[in-house]
């Protein structure tokens, strides 16, 4: 087992591209080669698991214990000739201020003794990349740096300008992509459009795979692998419990509208003999009868706001099921849970009507960052006073309830960015039902 940590500079620099070409063209290859991402992301591992065809785990220093991170990691190298693990944000980019747990992925670099190949976008300037390569390979003691790929290359003139310079420093180039406007990936405002919504993603992965055999040393970039460390963690072990399972059946909305569940959580939760039922939502499905509670993640539900407030069958069948069961909802899950969505055009869709507030995307206001939770009542997550560690990613806004009016419903937890900085109450519960824009990953240990 060999690894790899795709890393850039900043966000938008290509990592993405580059960690699917390598997907699709070592797999193209024959080889046993998986994805993993670094901190709180749900769709760009979607993409990793169709280039390589098997699961793309999170890996976060920050929100996850270390005895789960190694476990989650064992397990996502478990059986592989080579893993990659793509970044988030810029190579060094992190919160909080542990040594070791930022999220960062520098910090999995140096945990598990991976090399770094660094992708630098090269575009509106030449040798001045060599700087920049230098500074990176020199910045941290313990995060090396094997190897730089140049992005967004103009010309032959302008490639040889870069990589002799970077040259010099003595790192090797093992790639140029080229400029193409052809193989740029679509985006909305949480990232990447999700895999399962691109109409062609098998000829654009067949595409970039031959990009990468074009333009990228692959036997070089196979070479500058290094063997994963042994693990305290045995791959064949259970994980160790991310988070408490909210019943030994559980109903997860899955479909277009919520896909964000962590794989970790579902590893875990199946570890402990839990089954999980999916049911969709957009196709007016209720949560199955046989569930002892129900699980709303987050995904894209102002995408389809006015299909699901036509869905007679599951919003009818989820308030039968919140009469005696609990339910719980993550982000676009709690915006289905209160009375109502506004979409980026302003039309008002009637929701579930089990919690008081509303929410506004024509109303956007971003919220971004590490979250630790602490839980205000026992509820399925935790008993009160239980602290949860995950992020919050979001664009809508909460709108004064309409009907029951302010402070109908009592706070689901109190939040602490990762700097520890008090951000007051949040979400909200009412009966057997709860829900915050926060998303989970694990509970924090001590």
């Amino acid at each position: 087992m060999r690894g790899l940590v795709i890393g850039a500079p900043r966000s938008g620099a290509g990592k993405s591209t580059l960690m699917m070409a390598l997907l699709a063209a070592f797999r193209r290859r024959g080889l046993a080669v998986g994805g993993a991402k670094s901190g709180p992301d749900y769709i760009d591992p979607a993409f990793h698991e169709a280039a390589c065809g098997r699961p793309s785990p999170n890996l976060d220093s920050w929100a996850m214990p270390p005895a789960l991170l190694d476990a989650v990691a064992a397990r996502a190298a478990a059986g592989l000739d080579l893993l990659l693990t793509e970044s988030a944000m810029g190579l060094f980019d992190g919160a909080g201020e542990e040594p070791g747990r930022q999220g960062s992925a520098a910090d999995l670099a140096a945990r598990f003794g991976l090399p770094v190949l660094l992708l630098l976008d090269v575009s509106g300037q030449s040798q001045s990349a060599a700087a920049v390569a230098h500074g990176f390979a020199t910045h941290r003691p313990g995060v090396r740096v094997a190897g730089v790929v140049l992005n967004r290359v103009a010309s032959p003139r302008h490639r040889a300008g870069a990589a002799g310079a970077i040259a010099a420093t003595g790192l090797p180039v093992l790639g140029a992509l080229p400029r193409e406007a052809a193989i740029t990936l679509p985006e909305r405002h949480l990232g990447l459009v999700q895999a399962r919504e691109h109409g062609d993603l098998p000829a654009l992965l067949a595409r970039l795979a031959d990009l990468a055999e074009a333009h990228l040393d692959l036997d070089a970039i196979l070479a500058a692998a290094a063997p994963f460390p042994a693990l305290p963690a045995s791959p064949a072990a259970p994980l160790p419990p991310p988070l408490p399972p909210l019943g030994q059946r559980i109903a997860v909305a899955q479909d277009a509208a919520f896909s964000f569940l962590y794989p970790h959580l579902v590893q875990g939760w199946r570890a402990m003999g839990v089954e999980l039922l999916p049911f969709s939502p957009l196709a007016d499905e209720a949560p199955p009868e046989a569930a002892e509670a129900c699980w709303l993640p987050g995904g894209y539900p102002e995408l389809h706001a006015g299909r699901l407030a036509a869905a007679g069958r599951f919003l009818s069948g989820l308030r039968r099921f919140a009469e005696t069961r609990p339910v719980h909802g993550e982000c676009g899950g709690f915006m289905v849970l209160g009375e109502g969505l506004e979409d980026a055009a302003g039309q008002r869709h009637a929701m579930a009507g089990l919690l008081g507030h509303a929410t506004s995307f024509a109303r956007r206001r971003m919220v971004l960052g590490y979250r630790a939770a602490r839980l205000l009542a026992d509820g399925p997550l935790g008993r009160a006073g239980t602290t949860l560690r995950g992020h919050e990613f979001h664009y809508a806004s909460v709108l004064t309830p309409s009907v029951l009016g302010p402070g109908a419903d009592a706070p689901f937890a109190t939040l602490r960015d990762a700097l520890g900085q008090d951000l007051g109450p949040a979400g909200a519960r009412r009966g057997r039902v709860s829900g915050s824009f926060f998303h989970a990953i694990a509970t924090q240990e001590g």
